[in-house]
C-alpha cells in the first residue's frame, strides 16, 4: 500500500479506537481521572531528561537541559494548575442566578506536534486533553516523529496502568499530509489543536472542525530608563538563549530607551552577548534570511556557535546570543522579523513613547497578538503599553519565554499560546483543560410569566391588550388613560388608511413604533 494510503487507514482505525476509548472514558469520576492524569504526569516527569535527549538527537534543535526543563514544566507545573481544576460533572452553582454548570468532554482532539517543542508539547496536549476525559490522537512533525511516538508510548502505558481505557493516547506511526489531512477533518474529530508551522495552522482552521491555532511571535522586549538594567539584560539573553530559541514567545528583539542603552550593551554582553559587526551582520543575514523574507530552517533551534559558523564568522565558546543592531523594520532589515534562534536584534530610541511605536511595527512584522516583553518600574508606563499593544501577554520585568507560557508569571502553564483574533485564532488565552470541555448550563426559572419570583417582585406583566410589558409602563399608561390622556387603543378615523384585516390606521402604526422604541 502506498504510504498517504496507509497513512490515511492508520488514522480512521486509531479515530475509531479513540471514540470507543472516549465513550468509555466520559463517565469517569473527577477522582478517576484525575488520576490518569497524575500517572501520565509521574510519567512525563521521571522520564523528562531521556526524552529530551531524544528530541535533541532526533531533531539537533534546542539544548538537552533546556528541553528537560520544558518536560518537567509540563508535567510538573502543569499538574500543579490544573489538578484543582473541576472538569467532570457540575463545575459550578450560582445560587443568586439558579444555575448550575456542567463539564462535558468535546470527544477526540487531533493535535499537530512540532518538531522545535516536540516531548514537551505531546505531554502538554495529552494532559490538558485527557483532564478534560477526551482521547486524543496526535500528528507528529516528521522530523520528531520517534521522540514523540516515545513519549505517546509512555504516556499511554500510564494511563492504562491506572485503569483508563486504551487508546485514549495515540499517535500517528506514518506522519503524512494526506494522514493529517484525515485526521482533522474526519467526521470523528472533535477538535483540533494546531501547533506547527503558518501553512499547518491554516490548513487546521480549513479543515471545517472548531479549532485552536497559534501565531508567530515576532516579541519586543522594551527597557525602559526606570528599569533595573543589568536584571533586564540577564532576563533578554535567559529568555532569547532557551533551548536556543525554539519558543514562539522568546525575544525577537530588544528596544532600549537611549539613556540606558550603553548600560543594556554592556550588560548584555556580561549575560553574554556577542555584538555582531556591520560586516558580521551582513554575513549573518545572508545566512539567515532568504530572499523572499524567510528564515533558513538550518539555524533554527541552533547554537550561536553552529550559526555563526554557517556565517562564517567567530564567537566565544561561551556566547550565549548573538546581537545585531537594526534600524528598519521589515524587508530593510531582514533579521527584524522572528528568527527561532539566539540571535537577538537591537533598537535604540528616544523615550518609552518611541518605544511604544517601535515595538508596535515589530509586532506587526509577524507576531501581532502573541507577546510583549517591558522592563520598567514605573507602573503607569507599564499600563501604557498593556493598553496599547496589539499583543496578548504583556510581561511584566521577566524573561518573554518564560513568562508567557506561565514558568515565571501567573498565567495559565501553557505550550499552545493564542494570539487572538488578531493573529487569526479564535483565542487570545494561554490554552489549557477548560478550552476543552463542553459547558452545559441548567437554569432554573427566576422571572416567572404568571407569579412573582421567590424573594423578588415581579417587575413584568401583561397589559390590557395582553402585552408582556414592564409593569412601570403599564401603571403609566392606566394613569394618564384615567386623567384623560389618549387612550393606548384609538378607533381609526373615519378615510384614513387602513393595513390588511387589522384596522390599524398610520397613528395607530406610529404609536406602536413610538411605545416600542420608548
Amino acid at each position: 500500500m502506498d504510504r498517504d494510503l496507509a497513512s490515511i487507514q492508520e488514522v480512521r482505525d486509531m479515530l475509531s479506537q479513540a471514540r470507543d476509548a472516549a465513550d468509555q472514558f466520559k463517565h469517569f469520576s473527577q477522582d478517576q481521572v484525575d488520576r490518569v492524569v497524575q500517572a501520565m504526569c509521574a510519567a512525563g516527569l521521571n522520564n523528562a531528561k531521556r526524552l529530551a535527549r531524544l528530541a535533541h538527537e532526533e531533531t539537533g534543535f534546542g539544548r538537552i537541559e533546556d528541553k528537560t526543563t520544558k518536560n518537567v514544566f509540563c508535567s510538573k507545573h502543569l499538574l500543579d494548575y490544573v489538578g484543582p481544576l473541576k472538569t467532570c460533572g457540575v463545575i459550578a452553582h450560582d445560587e443568586r442566578r439558579r444555575i448550575h454548570e456542567i463539564a462535558v468532554p468535546m470527544g477526540i482532539v487531533a493535535a499537530l506536534i512540532p518538531c522545535t517543542n516536540p516531548t514537551s508539547t505531546a505531554i502538554f496536549k495529552a494532559v490538558i486533553s485527557l483532564k478534560g476525559r477526551n482521547a486524543i490522537v496526535m500528528s507528529p512533525h516528521p522530523k520528531a516523529r520517534g521522540c514523540i511516538l516515545e513519549t505517546t508510548r509512555l504516556l499511554a502505558d500510564a494511563a492504562s496502568a491506572v485503569g483508563a481505557p486504551r487508546h485514549l493516547v495515540q499517535c500517528m506511526s506514518l506522519p503524512t499530509l494526506e494522514g493529517t489531512q484525515e485526521l482533522m477533518r474526519n467526521k470523528l474529530t472533535s477538535v483540533i489543536l494546531a501547533t506547527g508551522g503558518s501553512d499547518m495552522v491554516r490548513a487546521a482552521y480549513s479543515a471545517g472542525k472548531p479549532a485552536y491555532g497559534v501565531g508567530p511571535g515576532n516579541v519586543p522586549a522594551y527597557v525602559d530608563r526606570s528599569a533595573d538594567v543589568a536584571k533586564a539584560a540577564r532576563d533578554i539573553i535567559a529568555g532569547k538563549s532557551f533551548d536556543w530559541g525554539t519558543v514562539c514567545a522568546s525575544e525577537q528583539s530588544a528596544v532600549a530607551d537611549r539613556p540606558i542603552a550603553g548600560k543594556l550593551m554592556e550588560e548584555l554582553r556580561r549575560a553574554g552577548a556577542h555584538f555582531a559587526t556591520a560586516e558580521e551582520k551582513a554575513r549573518l543575514q545572508a545566512v539567515m534570511v532568504d530572499k523572499r523574507g524567510h528564515i533558513n530552517a538550518e539555524i533554527v533551534g541552533r547554537s550561536p556557535q553552529h550559526i555563526a559558523g554557517l556565517a562564517g564568522i567567530k564567537v566565544s565558546p561561551a556566547t550565549r546570543a548573538i546581537v545585531v543592531l537594526l534600524d528598519e523594520v521589515g524587508v530593510k532589515d531582514p533579521l527584524s522579523c522572528e528568527k527561532l534562534s539566539p540571535v537577538l536584534g537591537f533598537y535604540v530610541v528616544d523615550g518609552w513613547k518611541a518605544g511604544c511605536d517601535l515595538s508596535v511595527r515589530i509586532l506587526e512584522y509577524g507576531g501581532v497578538g502573541h507577546t510583549f516583553a517591558i522592563h520598567c518600574q514605573d507602573p503607569d508606563i507599564v499600563m501604557e503599553f498593556g493598553l496599547h499593544k496589539p499583543a496578548f501577554r504583556i510581561i511584566v520585568n521577566s524573561p518573554a519565554t518564560h513568562g508567557a507560557i506561565g514558568y515565571t508569571t501567573g498565567l495559565t502553564p501553557s505550550m499552545t499560546l493564542g494570539p487572538g483574533t488578531w493573529g487569526g485564532s479564535i483565542t487570545s488565552d494561554n490554552v489549557g483543560p477548560l478550552h476543552l470541555v463542553n459547558i452545559k448550563r441548567v437554569a432554573w426559572e427566576t422571572n416567572p410569566l404568571d407569579g412573582p419570583a421567590k424573594g423578588a417582585e415581579k417587575k413584568w406583566g401583561y397589559d390590557e391588550q395582553f402585552r408582556y410589558r414592564p409593569k412601570e409602563k403599564i401603571a403609566r399608561a392606566a394613569t394618564e388613560q384615567a386623567a384623560g390622556a389618549t387612550p393606548i387603543a384609538t378607533a381609526p378615523q373615519a378615510g384614513a388608511p387602513q393595513y390588511g384585516k387589522s384596522g390599524m390606521s398610520d397613528e395607530d402604526i406610529d404609536r406602536i413604533v413610538k411605545e416600542f422604541k420608548s
